[in-house]
């Protein structure tokens, strides 16, 4: 069974920088399609990234021009860097991983709809 491990939360003043990590086991992240969420307590989780099959990167209007997510295969990690970060940043961060699929040799591989592996989640905190 995959696991994804998270890393690099923590507590930074506004403006500030974090570059969390998502460290892949049992499973090559290449091959996946992977996404970060986050979620507030009392709020539903949301999504803020992901990469898709091709390995493509999207993001949430809200995280455009402040996330930047880079990939070391190497070693088998994720990265999400987040600069100029605020208070309203703070909540945990879960990376998210599902196997790309192959849809027909005229589209390729897809991402299927739903995540299967998800890390454990990091704590980001931003204060003023």
């Amino acid at each position: 069974q995959g696991q994804l491990v998270e890393s690099g939360g923590g507590s930074v003043q506004s403006g500030g920088s974090l570059r969390l990590a998502c460290a892949a086991s049992r499973i090559t992240i290449r091959v996946h399609c992977l996404g970060w969420f986050r979620q507030i307590p009392g709020n539903e989780r949301e999504w803020v990234a992901s990469t898709d099959s091709d390995g493509r990167t999207t993001y949430a209007t809200s995280a455009k021009g402040q996330f930047t997510i880079s990939q070391d295969n190497a070693k088998n990690t994720q990265y999400l860097q987040k600069n100029s970060l605020k208070p309203e940043n703070t909540a945990m961060y879960y990376c998210a991983a599902v196997e790309r699929r192959w849809a027909s040799s005229r589209l390729g591989y897809n991402c299927p709809p739903d995540f299967n592996y998800w890390g454990q989640e990091t704590q980001v905190t931003v204060s003023t």
